[in-house]
């Protein structure tokens, strides 16, 4: 309860929740709660942000988040996954006509996210928060000191706000994860061009994106050619973060797909750090870290859009259910419910996807080997049923054995399992 003496009758002050940052994670946590009738506050730093990002959501993520059909700019059916040697494997056959993967610009997707939790009740602050003060007891307020843009100020007014619960949704570079020294983190970087093609070179991205794979242009990672609205972003993700090494492996990808992307003229450079794994802290006291700032990246794909507004909706779920929606303050213990359902839901998933990439990325012969073994359809569909779905799919044990002969086969073919 707010430490405010309450007149005798009066009732006491509802559930007030922060929450820092905007992306799909903040937006999402800030809909569930104002849907739920809790006072909400929806920090963003930069309005029209648009994070470096391939921009792919799985089919799942456009019915469960009801995303309507102008936020996909382009309808994936088909993608090309290209060897070190250049070898090209055609996948997304085992596709039915309804299935695909979204394709979305942030700017347009975190907008829209935005906009609803807002007009849905939550209270939207253009505002950079500098500073989180924890209270002394489990009870008392956290005070948010922020610097309000809304005047169009880039430096601000100082303001504060006090809350009883606060979700640092505020990505990899989280001062909320700071603020409840959540712990730090491995981290990739996502540098990726966006290249406004001629009309006869976008035809050839109409419903098809390429993944590159090979130490010229990644050497833990991959890279991408993603088709957007009316150009196509190109570029790479690494652990190495040395301005010169992402230079050098940016040059790759673009001498690769050199011959697709003839005439392009770059619209605009970007760039972002990506988490490698979980913070070692995500719930401390009543602040919650979600997304990026939580570490729900996946390994191997580098996915994050879809996990990062789980995440945070989930979150809140957690907050709704355990405040009585907003009667009451919950406590640390009922914040990490969340923790454990998410775990149990999708601890599976982040296992699998790290062996894949601790297997197949290590040298650019396991490399060759993952896209022998991607021409596969049992290997496809596998795949791709568990990307659009987000659930590591359980094939019959038949399936499941043929899929094990022919990736330990592809790789003693590609002499990858010599040491």
């Amino acid at each position: 309860m707010h430490p405010v003496a309450l007149e005798m009758g009066e009732k006491p002050l509802a559930l007030r929740v922060a929450v820092v940052g905007s992306g799909p994670a903040g937006s999402s946590a800030a809909e569930t709660l104002a849907k739920a009738g809790i006072e909400t506050y929806l920090f963003e730093r930069k309005l029209d942000n648009a994070k470096p990002c391939g921009g792919a959501i799985p089919l799942c993520m456009v019915s469960e988040f009801d995303l309507p059909p102008e936020i996909i700019d382009r309808r994936v059916r088909k993608m090309k996954m290209i060897s070190p040697s250049n070898v090209e494997v055609n996948i997304g056959g085992t596709l039915t006509d309804d299935e695909y993967i979204g394709m979305c610009r942030r700017e347009v997707l975190d907008g829209f996210l935005r906009d609803r939790a807002h007009k849905l009740g939550a209270k939207l602050i253009n505002g950079t928060v500098h500073a989180l003060e924890i209270p002394s007891n489990s009870t008392d307020p956290y005070t948010l000191h922020y610097a309000d843009h809304s005047n169009g100020n880039l430096e601000g007014i100082a303001k504060t706000l006090q809350v009883d619960v606060v979700i640092g949704a505020d990505g990899a570079n989280s001062r909320i994860a700071k603020a409840i020294d959540a712990g730090d983190y491995n981290y990739a970087i996502a540098f990726q061009e966006r290249i406004r093609l001629p009309e006869d070179k976008m035809v050839y991205y109409q419903d098809l994106a390429e993944m590159y794979v090979g130490d010229d242009v990644s050497t833990d990672f991959y890279a991408w050619v993603f088709p957007k609205y009316d150009h196509v972003a190109v570029g790479t993700g690494t652990m190495k973060v040395n301005k010169a090494d992402i230079k050098k492996l940016q040059a790759g990808i673009r001498a690769r797909a050199a011959k697709r992307l003839e005439g392009g003229e770059i619209i605009k450079v970007e760039a972002h750090p990506i988490p490698e794994h979980p913070r070692p802290r995500r719930v401390v006291g009543r602040v919650a870290l979600v997304g990026d700032a939580a570490g729900t990246v996946t390994k191997s794909s580098g996915e994050g859009i879809y996990f990062a507004a789980k995440s945070a909706r989930m979150c809140a779920e957690a907050i709704v259910e355990f405040s009585r929606s907003g009667e009451c303050i919950p406590t640390e213990a009922d914040l990490k419910v969340y923790l454990k359902r998410w775990d149990k839901m999708y601890g599976l998933t982040y296992k699998v996807l790290d062996l894949l990439q601790t297997v197949f990325y290590r040298s650019d012969a396991t490399r060759e080997a993952f896209v022998e073994m991607c021409a596969d359809i049992d290997v496809q569909k596998l795949t791709f049923d568990s990307y659009l779905y987000k659930t590591v799919v359980p094939a019959n044990p038949i399936t499941q054995l043929k899929i094990t002969a022919k990736t330990i086969g592809s790789l003693l073919r590609g002499s990858a399992l010599a040491p």
